[in-house]
Parts: C-alpha cells; structure tokens; sequence
C-alpha cells in the first residue's frame, strides 16, 4: 500500500483535494482512501491529545510539544507494528499530519519543539509521496469569508503574511524527509485539474507489495 500525505496551510484547499483525488483514482481502477489522525491503529495518546485545541496551536508551545512528541514521534514508531487499518485499499491519503504542526510551531513561536523536529525530522513517520498544497494570501482571504467557523489559524493564515511566510518555510524543510515531494497550488485552478495532476503523481509511484 501506498502512503500519500496531502498538507499545506489552511485554506489552501487540502481537503477538498483529497477527495478529488480518491475520486480521480477510483475512475482508474485505484482504490484510495481518505485517512486522518495518527497513522497507527491504537494510538494510546490519541484521545488524550484531543483535550488540546489544534485550532489555538499557534499560540501555545504546550499543545505544539504533545502533539510533536507524544502524538506524532510515538505514532511513527507505533505505525511500524501497527501499520493503518486499510484492507483492501492501494493508495492511503493522508489529510494533515505532522508537517503542519511543525509548521504552526515555527509561525507562531518558534517554540523549542518545533524547532527540534526541524532539526530531526526522522523522528516522524516518511510517505511515499507528500503533497504540499498552497494557494496565494488574497485566495487564501476569499476562502475564509466563505466558512461556517473560523479558528486562529485560519485567520492568521489569510491575514498575516509574515505569519505565512515562516509556515511554508518550515513546511518546505519537513518536506525533505518524504520520498518525493511535489507542491501544488490551487490559486485560479479548478479542483479536477490539481487532483489530475496529484492522482497522475500518484499513479507514477512505484507499486508496493508490503508496508
């Protein structure tokens, strides 16, 4: 099975994306599925984490550091043993991980956490292909007017430049890790075309027969 990270800042279009893209794939025979949360299926932390607000990550160095190293770094070595439940599925499309929280860390922070997983990256879980998905600030501004909920992230990703700026440079160094990593963006693009490009990615990868 193949493993697939979609990620990027929000409003960029990341989940709309991945089900463009399992739809894409299901029309070529690729059964994919849309996959969030850890990677391994018993991941004694998860619901534990989910006290902290994600929505708040950027102003808080405590939810940044449990989330990098009591949710992802143990989800990397959990996933090893206990590799995602998904009998029957080819291509695993992973909406988020941990290179957004890396990234927040560094916009809003720098905290010393997120600092620490730039420097070892190794410590999270690698894909066969990552997909960094951006779009430009005025885009990024349309969208937000258009949501039911705004959090903190949203707004400091569609209002702060400076803030965005950081989030991609340390997303682009977390991306380092992945296998192949290409980035999209979606500014004045239909849907179809991105995920046509994505799934054509995708199909490109070499096939594997064990995880």
């Amino acid at each position: 099975m193949l493993l697939v990270m979609v990620d990027g800042i929000d409003l960029a279009g990341k989940t709309t994306l991945v089900e463009a893209v399992v739809r894409y794939l299901a029309e070529r025979g690729v059964v994919a599925r849309r996959h969030r949360g850890m990677l391994a299926r018993r991941h004694p932390l998860d619901r534990p984490l989910r006290w902290l607000s994600m929505a708040r990550q950027p102003d808080s160095a405590l939810t940044t550091t449990a989330y990098l190293f009591a949710g992802f770094a143990l989800d990397n070595l959990l996933a090893r043993v206990q590799p995602p439940a998904a009998e029957g599925c080819e291509v695993l499309i992973q909406d988020a991980y941990v290179d957004r929280t890396v990234a927040f860390g560094i916009a809003g922070g720098p905290y010393l956490a997120a600092r620490a997983a730039l420097r070892w990256p190794q410590m999270f879980a690698s894909f066969d292909l990552a997909v960094h998905v951006t779009a430009d600030i005025k885009t990024r501004a349309e969208r937000l007017h258009g949501r039911d909920h705004v959090d903190v992230r949203d707004l400091r990703s569609a209002q702060d430049e400076p803030f965005a700026n950081r989030f991609h440079h340390a997303l682009a160094v977390m991306g380092r890790r992945h296998r192949r990593l290409i980035t999209v963006d979606t500014t004045g693009r239909d849907v179809t075309d991105v995920a046509r490009e994505v799934g054509d990615a995708i199909l490109a990868l070499p096939r594997r027969t064990t995880r």
